[in-house]
């Protein structure tokens, strides 16, 4: 399986047309694919953006010609159903065959209640995430489709423009029993450096799911995110006040207003906290070490998520002097 490095579209952190042009920048920089984050709501009112991913994909694939268009990732439970994911991510495949992923997760309530689309516990998102990637699956492989699950009901519902190239279905993951169902029902496991280098139970996990289906463990992806900055420490801490949400997740997935997550990570986080799991730096044999790292891990595909405000600065810095010493040109 080829080894992949992908660059992150931060659609809190940017609008869409300097998404665009960074995908067009990574893929001449020589990156496989762009990520792009799916959200209705910034995470925080201070990020400023929440542009809709599926256009800014469209956007890009028009601009470019090689890169792997994806998203990380798509909720399609709440505000997107089942039905209308499969002829949006359809239609990306029929206008740029084999270079379109579909990245799925139980979604935060702070996209979901906000559009109107309801939210549940993570039991309940979870079960509903199983049925929506089977759901979807069947409308992209069977001429008319009526389901009635415990989610969703659809009654001869067809997609009449379908790829000719299969669509894989990544399930996000970063906890054990969301990892089994990435194992059991997708076509790979999307997680984040930390949850893969750290948390040997949720891997285990992900390989138990691929193993109760009878799927080879090496035949499935494992796409991870890897953040960094390119840059000094004190650049960093400056950008820092953005991406508080992150080590407060558990306190703020259930919450639905950007402005309260920003206020509840101001009080309980701390800039060390965010920056933590952050690669800092500005010799390209870090970058590269890291990288390496995650893929002896297992990863098959790391995307380089840039928090810096100057996204040009990490483009040209991999393209120049970390690309070519990962040989992924």
């Amino acid at each position: 399986m080829n080894r992949k490095i992908g660059y992150f579209l931060s659609h809190e952190q940017f609008s869409p047309a300097d998404l665009v042009g960074g995908a067009v920048a990574a893929e001449e920089a020589g990156f496989d694919s762009v990520w792009a984050s799916d959200h209705f709501h910034p995470w925080q009112e201070n990020q400023g953006h929440a542009g809709n991913a599926w256009l800014t994909l469209a956007a890009a694939g028009q601009r470019t010609s090689r890169v792997l268009l994806g998203t990380a990732v798509t909720c399609p439970i709440y505000r997107n159903r089942p039905a209308l994911v499969a002829q949006a991510f359809a239609t990306l495949g029929v206008l740029y065959p084999g270079r379109v992923f579909l990245g799925v997760g139980t979604g935060e309530a702070v996209n979901e209640l906000p559009a109107g689309g309801g939210w549940g516990p993570y039991s309940e998102r979870l079960a509903l995430l199983r049925e929506a990637v089977e759901l979807i699956r069947k409308l992209w492989e069977e001429e008319r489709v009526t389901h009635e699950g415990s989610g969703f009901s659809i009654t001869n519902a067809k997609i009449y423009d379908k790829p000719s190239t299969p669509i894989p279905i990544y399930i996000a993951a970063s906890g054990p029993r969301s990892a089994a169902l990435a194992g059991e029902a997708g076509n790979g496991w999307i997680t984040n450096s930390e949850t893969l280098l750290e948390a040997p139970d949720v891997v285990r996990a992900f390989r138990e799911g691929v193993a109760a289906r009878d799927a080879g463990a090496s035949a499935m992806e494992i796409l991870v995110e890897q953040y960094v900055f390119v840059g000094s420490e004190e650049e960093a801490y400056a950008a820092a006040p953005l991406w508080r949400f992150a080590p407060a997740f558990p306190l703020v997935v259930d919450m639905d207003d950007p402005r309260a997550i920003q206020r509840t990570a101001e009080q309980n986080v701390t800039l060390d906290d965010v920056v933590a799991p952050w690669l800092i730096s500005v010799d390209p044999a870090e970058h590269v070490e890291q990288v390496n790292r995650l893929f002896k891990a297992g990863a098959t595909h790391v995307a380089i998520h840039s928090v810096q405000p100057d996204q040009r600065r990490l483009i040209e810095f991999y393209g120049s002097d970390v690309l070519p010493a990962l040989r992924v040109r």
